[in-house]
């Protein structure tokens, strides 16, 4: 089942949306649903991650900027170590 969003665009992209409607042989509203579809779950995807990663740190399971740091750089010397924990 679909329901009807109305939204406004400014005039380039609505040209452009036009333009790539006929070159793709698809309606506008189907191209504008696919980017939204794809828009949300990318969205959903990058806060989730976030929002994981603010309950890591909560939970004390973060890495020292030092630790990161000397690890980096020993990626400049042919250092093979570990990632640090």
């Amino acid at each position: 089942m679909t329901e009807t969003l109305s939204i406004r665009i400014d005039a380039e992209t609505k040209k452009r949306l036009d333009a790539l409607s006929k070159r793709s042989r698809r309606s506008k509203s189907f191209l504008a649903a696919e980017a939204i579809t794809a828009y949300v779950a990318a969205e959903e995807w990058q806060l989730g991650e976030i929002h994981d990663g603010i309950k890591e740190l909560d939970a004390g399971k973060g890495v020292s900027h030092e630790k990161v740091s000397t690890w980096l750089n020993s990626w400049a010397k042919g250092g093979k170590s570990k990632a640090p924990k």
